[in-house]
């Protein structure tokens, strides 16, 4: 049963924020519960998110202006009132809400929330923030902080974010920065969902065929298992519900088929993944390997994750072990042909779907995971025979997590291997030899992929 109390979709929303902020949740994990709990019809469902997405990425721009409007750091402002008017200035700055609608429903649901007494206070601050528009604001905020932070505040996102991609972009701070302005604009925007096929479970274009019966659908431009979902929840779509199907951006399924693509001599039957949680990449790798003659281990050190890689690769009859990626490189040394270390990143690439994360992080936090980063790489390129590939891949463009990263086990004696032809039909790779995927070129999260050769080749006496 629906509870009565929060068949709203503002309040919805509200709850949502302040799970973010309270238990520091993630957004896209718990809104569809939140939604299911309210019983909300899809019209709802779709304002609430809306607004609770929304509202999270604007939300460190939304705080400057609050502070300015409230004439008072925001850091002084109750968490919940402060949760109410992002709620309230996101609907006054970014949607088509009609200003006297947003200003009550956001004095409305301070009431209903239990704080009532705030109700004057963010009445007040709500029509100081509605003088004037979202970009007269970012404009105002930016001051003479440049090009880089104006851009940054009317797309939502923290300055040094918009640096480390321009930096991965290689615009020129002094120039116009029009990549970086596109890149960061399509992180301000809600994606669509993509799923991936399952080769050998089902066909591409039946399960397309499918969805189309009841919502719309296209298929992935790149990869020959994506769909490209334009509406409707992908819960509901029956070969998600039956396991032919799962929710995987179309750049992770291209980085799970360059490991399989990628050129190699010798054996090749015994395939890695060393950080395979939640398991979507071990899912399709483990489908592309059987028909190849080779088997896959996953590895997953987290428990909890390696039950999911478990559970989405059983088919298949996937090993899957709990280890720390560096201890096992010291048991299995030299063991398998190929390797794909998707590295725990920053996770910059899918600022789309998790919608607080460009707020939770900070450089710092990308400097102590490019230490882990190094360690994993050395860790997989132990762990590859001789002449056998790692593919080392993150969700971020970050250069301190992708071309450093690399750059450093080239310098240690791995080879470099372009990158570019095991995406096939991809536009839009630079000179390569890595390839970093954009929401804005490509309309995936923003990969980015290596292919390292371990020098020396097997051969009966060993590896010379």
């Amino acid at each position: 049963m629906s509870d009565p109390r929060a068949a709203d979709p503002r309040l919805v929303a509200y709850e949502l924020l302040r799970a973010v902020d309270e238990r520091a949740a993630y957004a896209n994990l718990l809104l569809p519960t939140l939604i299911a709990r309210a019983g909300l019809d899809a019209r709802d469902a779709a304002l609430a998110t809306e607004l609770g997405y929304g509202a999270l990425r604007a939300s460190g721009v939304l705080d400057e202006i609050i502070a300015a409007c409230a004439n008072r750091p925001v850091a002084e402002v109750q968490p919940e009132v402060r949760d109410l008017l992002r709620l309230g200035g996101y609907q006054l700055l970014r949607t088509r809400i009609p200003a006297h609608a947003a200003v009550a429903t956001t004095v409305d649901l301070a009431r209903a929330t239990g704080n009532g007494r705030a109700a004057g206070f963010v009445n007040a601050v709500l029509r100081r923030l509605s003088r004037d528009s979202w970009d007269g604001w970012a404009d105002k905020l930016a001051g003479d902080g440049g090009p880089l932070r104006r851009m940054a505040l009317r797309t939502g996102h923290p300055e040094w974010i918009a640096a480390a991609f321009a930096a991965a972009l290689g615009d020129d701070s002094d120039g116009e920065l029009a990549q970086t302005e596109a890149a960061l604009a399509a992180g301000d925007t809600r994606p669509s969902t993509h799923l991936a096929v399952s080769p050998g479970l089902a066909d591409r274009d039946a399960v397309l065929a499918e969805i189309r019966r009841a919502s719309p659908a296209e298929p992935g431009p790149w990869s020959p298992h994506a769909v490209r979902l334009t509406g409707g929840d992908p819960a509901r779509v029956a070969a998600v519900r039956d396991g032919r199907a799962r929710v995987q951006d179309e750049g992770s399924q291209l980085v799970a088929l360059a490991v399989a693509r990628a050129p190699m001599d010798g054996r090749d039957e015994r395939w890695l993944d060393l950080a395979a949680g939640p398991g979507g990449k071990a899912a399709l790798l483990a489908a592309l390997a059987g028909p190849r003659g080779a088997a896959l281990t996953a590895n997953e050190p987290n428990r909890s994750r390696a039950e999911l890689v478990r559970q989405v690769t059983a088919r298949w009859g996937t090993q899957v072990l709990v280890r720390d990626a560096r201890e096992l490189a010291a048991a299995r040394a030299g063991e398998f042909d190929r390797v794909l270390l998707d590295a725990p990143c920053s996770g910059l690439g899918a600022l789309r779907r998790r919608p607080e994360a460009r707020w939770r992080r900070g450089p710092d936090d990308v400097a102590q995971l490019a230490d882990l980063q190094r360690e994993l790489l050395a860790a997989a390129l132990r762990l590859v025979r001789p002449g056998g590939l790692v593919v080392y891949a993150t969700c971020s463009p970050h250069p301190a997590e992708t071309t450093e990263i690399v750059a450093g086990a080239v310098e240690s004696g791995a080879r470099a291997v372009d990158a570019r032809p095991a995406f096939r039909g991809v536009p839009g790779l630079g000179d390569g030899p890595w390839v970093q995927l954009w929401p804005h070129r490509h309309g995936t999260d923003a990969m980015f992929c290596a292919i390292l050769r371990r020098p020396g080749t097997l051969h009966a006496g060993g590896a010379v």
